[in-house]
């Protein structure tokens, strides 16, 4: 891979990385998905920060179970769906859609959380 390449995927990890720890302060904002976005990045980019992430002491080993078997924890799946739930209810509360644009919404969170929820569970 070039150096440029490399230099956006690294720049890419470190800004997933900052998302994903944003998220883990504010609970209307995902965590996971982020940091799993940063190890993929840091895995074309940064061998060093791409072992930092999954030896992280908090979220490395959510990131373990997924790149080794797609797997999710119970906990956390409870967590994404119940945070899936609250960010609808507080979307359909504050914007007030249309029965059109809120159904559309419904049915992209009932999407992600059945994905959620298809994935294999391993203990927390």
């Amino acid at each position: 891979m070039n150096g440029t390449k490399r230099t956006v995927y690294f720049i890419l990890g470190w800004l997933m990385v900052s998302l994903g720890f944003i998220g883990a302060m504010l609970p209307v904002m995902p965590t996971t998905i982020f940091l799993i976005l940063a190890a993929w990045c840091f895995s074309r980019s940064s061998p060093r920060f791409e072992k930092w992430l999954l030896q992280h002491p908090v979220f490395g080993p959510t990131l373990v179970h997924w790149r080794e078997q797609g797997a999710i924890p119970k906990r956390v799946k409870w967590i994404a769906c119940a945070g899936m739930a609250l960010g609808y209810g507080a979307f359909f509360y504050f914007v007030r859609p249309s029965p059109f644009l809120g159904g559309v919404v419904a049915l992209f969170f009932m999407a992600c959380a059945a994905y959620v929820i298809s994935r294999p569970s391993v203990a927390a």
